[in-house]
Order: structure tokens, then sequence, then C-alpha cells
């Protein structure tokens, strides 16, 4: 514990250094993108627009969220506005190679795999893991799914683990609101996805007689990404002091209350971890 405390005040004191010397990255070759984000005056977020309440499309169009709110915050860090661009989990990485974005705040999992291929930030900002949604009593361990169609989202990295280690059939949609509603019509017996995800529907109110049976399978970090080529520059040191700030100060746990979310012992334990000693301020 005594280790992260220290690295949440090292990556804090290095993120607010290099604020303070932001013209001295015109020289720096590994700050590309910071550099060119601080003098557009534009940082390029890419969020998911159908993941409420992480990132959603409000009545007015806007995009709301808590990743929507996290983006904003980074924004204001540097100084910048924030320019909101919606994506997919199936183009989000694309979006991030072609230039179109500066960096990924979009419900992805921290993965061997994506880490070849992009800039993930540690720590991760979120935490979930795959659970089922399903009208009550219909599922009551994971077992019960063998054989039996199971709705999720496609390009979700662990889709195939319910037909491989349970043997049910999956039906695959393009969006969230497709395949809970397939669930809704009875074409499938549960809804394959995250359980934070799943804990926000049923919390709102729009799935009585649903419940969530069963346990996530298990529990993987949610991270942040940038060009593979600046996650050791200037950029994403800022983002990662920036994350373990938000960690220390409890503004990830404030988010959660503020969406109304089930609490989780991931973001309470990264708390905890991570939280400064003060007690030498005798607080």
């Amino acid at each position: 514990m005594i280790k992260m405390k220290t690295l949440a005040a090292t990556a804090l004191l290095a993120c607010s250094s290099l604020f303070a010397t932001a013209p001295a990255f015109a020289q720096n070759s590994n700050a590309e993108i910071l550099t060119t984000v601080l003098e557009r005056g534009v940082l390029r977020v890419g969020v998911l627009g159908a993941f409420r309440p992480w990132a959603f499309r409000a009545e007015d169009g806007s995009l709301q969220g808590i990743e929507v709110d996290l983006a904003k915050r980074v924004a204001d860090s540097l100084g910048v506005e924030v320019e909101l661009v919606e994506i997919t989990s199936a183009n989000r990485i694309q979006f991030l190679e072609q230039k179109r974005i500066d960096l990924i705040i979009g419900g992805m999992y921290d993965t061997a795999d994506r880490r070849e291929v992009v800039g993930i930030i540690e720590p991760g900002y979120w935490a979930s893991g795959p659970s089922l949604m399903a009208r009550e009593g219909a599922i009551s361990s994971w077992e019960d799914v063998a054989g039996k169609p199971i709705c999720a989202k496609q390009g979700v990295i662990y889709n195939q683990l319910i037909e491989t280690r349970f043997g049910a059939r999956l039906m695959a949609f393009g969006g969230n609101t497709e395949g809970k509603e397939a669930l809704r019509s009875g074409k499938c017996v549960a809804w394959f996805y995250d359980d934070s995800s799943i804990a926000a529907d049923l919390a709102s109110g729009d799935w009585a007689g649903f419940e969530m049976p069963v346990d996530a399978l298990f529990v993987n970090p949610w991270a942040a990404a940038v060009p593979i080529a600046e996650k050791d520059g200037a950029f994403g040191k800022v983002l990662s002091g920036l994350v373990y700030g938000w960690h220390e100060d409890g503004t990830l746990i404030d988010l959660q209350a503020e969406y109304d979310l089930q609490e989780t012992a991931w973001l309470a334990q990264m708390h905890e971890d991570l939280e400064y000693d003060r007690s030498f301020l005798g607080e």
C-alpha cells in the first residue's frame, strides 16, 4: 500500500510539473499530441454514445455521462476546450490510429492484445466484468445457459466465453439497445454484458421483473488510451497523473454516487490504496 501511495504522489507531482513547463514540450519528440492540443486549444476525446451512464445522448442531443465528465476534466486540466467524438467499440482504436481523436475514454478493457496497439494509461479509471441480465427466476447459475440463446453486443472481447465455457448460443447485435430489446421480447433468455452496465439498467426502473442472477466471471479494469508512441511521453504521463488523482481524491467514487450506480469494491479499494496519508497534518 505504501508503494501505491508513493506512486500516486509522484505521478501527481510530475503532472503538475509538466503543466508548469508547457512551452518546453515543443522540443520533446514524445510530446507531439500534447503540444498539438495546447496549440489547437481543443482536446478531441472519443466516447461511446450508447453506454448509459458512462456516455449517452441526452434529450437535447448532447453527450453526457461519467466518461464525458472525465473527458471534460482532462480538457479543463490542460486549459483547453473539449471536442467529444462519438465512437463505437468496433472503431475506437481505428479513430485513434487515424488521428481523428487524441484520447479514448470509452469503456475499454485493459488487455494484453490492446497494449500491443495503443498506449494504455495506468491506472484504470473503472472496472467491471461480464454478467447476465435475465427475467427473475429464469437463470440461477452460469451452467443454466447451456444450449440457450443469449443476447450480446457485437465486438465485445469476452463474447466467446459464454459459448466455449458454458455452451450457450450467442446472438450478437450491433448495439446495446437492440440486444436488450431482444431479451425483453423473448428472443433470448439473457443479456450478456458488463455487470456495471446491467446494474445501471436495473436501477433505472425500466427493467422491473429482471435481475442479475450471477456474479461476474471476472473483474477487468477499464483504461483510457493514447497512441502507443505517446504512452511514456508527456501526454501519457499527464493522463496517468490525472487518473491517480481521481482515485486519490474520491472523484470516481463521487461520480459513481452522482449517477446512482451500485458501489463497487474495486473503486473503494483503489481509493484506499491511493489515498495520500495526511495524518501528519492532524486531519
